[in-house]
């Protein structure tokens, strides 16, 4: 008979949970698994996927505008918003489908419900208790909102993928990606948007002159974006909501104001509420993360965390990458570790951001003197008969001594789709010289990294 139920019992069937519930299966390892929302987690069901389908939605409006330049007559478009809701839902729980089969196909077992560790070996699922060799924990995070007053009047990410009906004003607080993606997902649909953060940039962890193309471009889009301020209060109106703006560079005075719809955009926080852990003597750090060593392990070695939980990298490929080396290492033979550098990111605005590798800030401060920049920034080919008013950026950060690119940062039209290939070529050690060898592919965008020849000052 058998120690235990499970060789590895995960909690939490999102991107993380599933990659490593079900490799560990297909190595042959008894696996258990439960979720208590939704299979495939924050990615499929309330983040990226439902975004990117948002954003593909909101291109539309701009292509149909930008037509004439090329000839074409196109009516007066209408928007519903009922069908984009309809046909995204439908997508996702196809979706959720195919997690359920990608951990059923090689023999792990599911279980609907929270999951709750009990002790080092056991996990307690709607009142039956399985016990397992390993317990991983990658139950991902939540979006929060700020402590205002009001606050409970506005809503986070996960419910804009579901209103009934498309607001015609909106306030996104919030200057991370995910307030720029929303804020340029509505304003595209038609909505008249206002963004407020109380930082002095968008995009605070990004390269500078990302963050100041990226607030240009989202103004020129009609964006109302405002910096350096607050929302300190939210009241019901007689026509809506009433937001209570403080400027940071206004003194006290503040300004009122009025709008159908406000979004939080002010960060996340990993679940970690109520499992148990601090019983077991695993104590969650001050954002509520896991604290977990090069392998995963907690402080109690048969428990182990992955993802969002963990609060390293937020983003859904990093997850997949962790979960997968939590399988090799406890059941494939194969001890890995994720390697974080050069993990590239991308951020749906519109036009949108792409980068990997060194910020200018960061490699001048980890190479001084030693770091040449090279920049561009140019309009795309199709605005010059579309009219769009988007500018492209291209930067490469290259450490001079060596001549290796430390960094590429672009923000134009399919930035994502081009950076995923130039993260394969600075992981490969690439430099200037290869870059500059490299014939480009003429007419197109990216190009022009292969292309800039003259450092900036």
């Amino acid at each position: 008979m058998a120690e235990y139920d499970f060789d590895l019992y995960v909690v939490g069937a999102g991107s993380g949970g599933v990659r490593a519930g079900r490799m560990s299966a297909a190595f042959g390892a008894r696996v258990g698994i439960c979720e208590e929302r939704y299979m495939g987690g924050t990615c499929v069901n309330v983040g990226c996927v439902p975004k990117k389908l948002f954003v593909y939605a909101s291109e539309f409006g701009a292509a149909f505008r930008e037509a004439a330049g090329f000839g074409f007559t196109v009516p007066t478009p209408t928007f519903d918003w009922p069908t984009l809701v309809r046909n995204k839902d439908a997508e996702i729980t196809r979706l959720n489908g195919i997690y359920e089969n990608l951990l059923r196909g090689p023999g792990a077992t599911i279980h609907h419900g929270r999951g709750r560790l009990v002790d080092a070996h056991t996990v307690e699922v709607e009142g039956q208790r399985f016990t397992a060799r390993h317990i991983l924990i990658a139950t991902g995070g939540r979006p929060t909102k700020p402590p205002i007053p009001g606050a409970e009047l506005g809503i986070t990410s996960e419910a804009l993928f579901a209103l009934p009906e498309l607001p015609k004003r909106m306030l996104v607080v919030g200057g991370g990606y995910i307030g720029l993606e929303f804020a340029s997902i509505f304003e595209g649909l038609g909505v008249n948007v206002t963004l407020v953060h109380r930082g002095e940039h968008v995009l605070t962890s990004f390269d500078h002159d990302v963050r100041a193309h990226v607030a240009l471009q989202l103004r020129a889009r009609g964006i109302d974006v405002r910096l350096r301020t607050d929302v300190v209060g939210i009241t019901r109106g007689a026509t809506g909501l009433e937001a209570t703006l403080v400027s940071r560079d206004g003194g006290a005075e503040s300004t009122v104001l009025a709008t159908d719809l406000v979004l939080f955009a002010t960060g996340r926080r990993p679940n970690t509420d109520d499992l148990g852990l601090e019983a077991l003597g695993i104590i969650p750090g001050e954002r509520g993360e896991i604290p977990v060593d090069d392998d995963f392990r907690t402080r109690v070695p048969s428990v182990l965390a992955v993802g969002d939980v963990i609060d390293r990298h937020q983003l859904t490929p990093v997850a997949l990458e962790e979960g997968m080396a939590v399988a090799k290492t406890l059941f494939g033979g194969q001890p890995t570790r994720p390697d974080y550098d050069f993990v590239p990111t991308a951020v749906f605005t519109q036009p949108p951001v792409a980068t990997v590798g060194l910020t200018e800030e960061a490699a001048r401060a980890r190479h001084p003197d030693d770091v040449v920049i090279f920049r561009s920034t140019f309009r795309p080919m199709k605005g010059v008969l579309s009219g769009s008013p988007d500018r492209a950026l291209m930067k490469l950060v290259v450490q001079r001594s060596t001549d290796r690119v430390l960094g590429c940062h672009v923000v134009c039209p399919d930035a994502g789709e081009i950076v995923q290939g130039f993260a394969v070529a600075l992981r490969c050690g690439a430099t200037k010289a290869q870059l500059d060898a490299t014939i480009g592919i003429h007419p197109t965008a990216a190009e022009e990294l292969v292309t800039m020849r003259t450092p900036v000052a």
